[in-house]
């Protein structure tokens, strides 16, 4: 391959790194404390203060059309969307905007609704824009930063087991669940004299995606849709416009009076009235109305058709109608039996998908399904924290919040700047020696560390890697077996110096016969790192994994960048000379090496 095709390789690789870098140096480097703790603020806050701002700012746009004032400065984002209705509705657009034209424009084409959603969802998109960048950015442990630190209190046992037995099973879900969550290394062990767990999460990752998936029971349900007793439920309903529905499907009038199933015309103890729910903006629940302002329930039958415990599988795919994320999942034989017993019978009827006792959606069964279906309305995240529940089974214990808090990091601020000291005194110590023993070619060393170090953090980066001492440890060793590398490379290349060869044939031969030396040691170090990534967990994952990446960056600067820069000395520099060490080098004659 020409020099300017690896050339150019090289600049892809690190344009390519950069961009899995940039929003790990835009969060720690470009974000301001105050920006960053908003990160933090919980999705219903998030809508609460959303809402507010709206109305101060709506506020404020009237205040000042009152005296034909300017539109506010933080308002200009309106000015474009009143000037698409003008063009819409093909009316004149005003040459200057003021505030009165954008208010008088959503009288006249819009709503006043429509402007505030519009002004509360720029807020809202600001936080939102800050928490995905928190999630791309590279975490740090609790070791360095803290994180967070959750007490669950187990209530009663949801399955047959010996309590004993459902502890020890629900922590294997636990870690099941948040291992698939991230590189988090998480720390998850039991209480049994107070049936509590203890869990703790490093990082300043989003609590309530956390509690989503550690809360998540999987309780995931296939029920018949009853039309009549919906229908009955609803003649019912419009009557008594105060109705409400507690967890339990009680049934309460206006006057806050339980109402039996019985006395309602159509219902009986054998359906259940459920809410029909959606995920707003904010990706929250929320209770879907209908076209009369009603609220939308549905009467199922109280037994269950399928269980979601027959899921074996679960993946995020996009509908090829819509485009939205929905749940693909898969049932064990087993399952799939019972699926195809249930639709092929019910063929016309609508099965509601019921989570945790909410329905998602009640599709209508057109033909018999064995064992493959979806689960459509949730948003992305949500969808993705839905199929990572359900992959991970159940949990066999009621478990409910007893605490939540943000912990401190598990070493000192001292402990911490001694160790980063004590690193890059390391790696200080070590591209010294490289540059005082090996001259020249040191400088060659040192830029392929430095590469090297840049391209694994980078890849690091953009699997939202959690950086832990042990992580740490794993760059050191990265470094060090890299630098081992350069000094085999340049030791072949002093033997073949000795032989009088010239600048060009010395650089081939020395990387030629360093070639299989440095990838056999590469690759007995990545079988370890990977037989340490599935079996460890934990810190010992967080060292395996940037062991294992920093062993595929080594070899590359090694062997690809490393050669680049010596040929580009040879053939684009005109260099004759090479200086391997103090006491080998060529001359610029080329003829032979001299040996001192």
């Amino acid at each position: 391959m020409s020099k300017r095709y690896r050339f150019i390789i090289l600049l892809i690789v690190l344009g390519v790194c950069f961009l899995f870098l940039w929003p790990t140096i835009r969060w720690y480097f470009f974000t301001p404390l105050d920006k960053q703790e908003l990160a933090q603020v919980p999705r219903e806050k998030i809508r609460e203060d959303s809402y507010q701002a709206a109305m101060a700012d709506w506020q404020r746009l009237v205040e000042s059309a009152r005296v034909n004032g300017p539109v506010p400065e933080s308002l200009d984002f309106l000015i474009p969307i009143v000037r698409n209705l003008h063009k819409d509705y093909k009316a004149p657009v005003p040459e200057h905007w003021t505030a009165l034209n954008v208010l008088e424009a959503f009288q006249a084409y819009s709503t006043r609704r429509a402007a505030q959603e519009a002004i509360e969802q720029r807020y809202a998109d600001e936080i939102f824009a800050l928490k995905e960048l928190q999630n791309n950015a590279v975490k740090l442990g609790l070791d360095l930063s803290g994180g967070l630190s959750i007490i669950l209190q187990v209530g009663r046992t949801l399955s047959n087991d010996d309590p004993v037995d459902a502890m020890n099973r629900a922590l294997e879900v636990l870690n099941s669940r948040i291992d698939r969550f991230g590189l988090t290394e998480p720390v998850i062990r039991g209480m049994q004299s107070t049936n509590q767990i203890y869990i703790e999460i490093p990082g300043t990752a989003d609590p309530e995606r956390i509690n989503d998936i550690i809360m998540g029971k999987g309780s995931l349900t296939f029920q018949l849709q009853d039309d009549e007793a919906t229908a009955a439920f609803y003649e019912y309903y419009t009557r008594n416009r105060g109705i409400t529905i507690d967890a339990n499907g009680n049934i309460f009038n206006e006057y806050g009076q339980t109402v039996a199933y019985e006395l309602i015309p159509g219902l009986s103890s054998s359906v259940v009235i459920l809410g029909v729910y959606t995920k707003d903006r904010y990706g929250l629940d929320e209770h879907v109305r209908n076209m009369d302002g009603t609220y939308s329930y549905i009467a199922v039958n109280r037994e269950i058709g399928l269980d979601g415990n027959y899921i074996e599988d679960a993946t995020v795919e996009r509908n090829n109608m819509s485009g939205r994320p929905e749940v693909a999942f898969r049932l064990s034989e087993e399952g799939g039996e019972i699926f195809y017993r249930l639709t092929s019978t019910n063929v016309d009827k609508n099965l509601a998908i019921i989570m945790d006792g909410k329905v998602r959606s009640a599709p209508n069964i057109s033909t018999g399904i064995r064992d493959r279906g979806t689960i459509s309305g949730f948003d992305q995240e949500g969808s993705e924290n839905l199929a990572l529940v359900l992959r991970t089974a159940a949990l066999p214990v009621e478990l409910e919040v007893a605490s939540q808090q943000s912990i401190g990091a598990s070493l000192g601020e001292d402990t911490i700047r001694q160790g980063l000291y004590a690193l890059l005194g390391g790696v200080a110590a070590v591209l010294i020696f490289m540059l005082v023993y090996y001259k020249a070619a040191g400088i060659n060393a040192v830029v392929a560390q430095l590469l090297n170090f840049y391209i694994m953090f980078s890849v690091l980066s953009a699997l939202n890697f959690t950086l832990t001492l042990p992580a740490i440890a794993g760059f050191i060793l990265t470094i060090g077996m890299a630098t081992d590398a350069n000094v085999i490379i340049f030791e072949r290349m002093k033997e073949e110096m000795r032989l009088g060869k010239s600048r060009k044939a010395v650089v081939e031969a020395g990387f030629g016969k360093a070639f299989w030396a440095i990838m056999d040691s590469n690759i007995t170090t990545f079988i370890a790192a990977l037989f340490l990534s599935q079996l460890g967990s934990g810190p010992i994952r967080g060292f395996a994994v940037s062991l294992s990446i920093g062993v595929f960056s080594s070899v590359f600067t090694a062997l690809f960048v490393s050669r680049l820069i010596f040929d580009f000395g040879t053939d684009v520099m005109k260099s004759k000379d090479l200086s391997v060490s103090w006491t080998t080098h060529i001359q610029d004659s080329g003829a032979k090496a001299v040996s001192l």
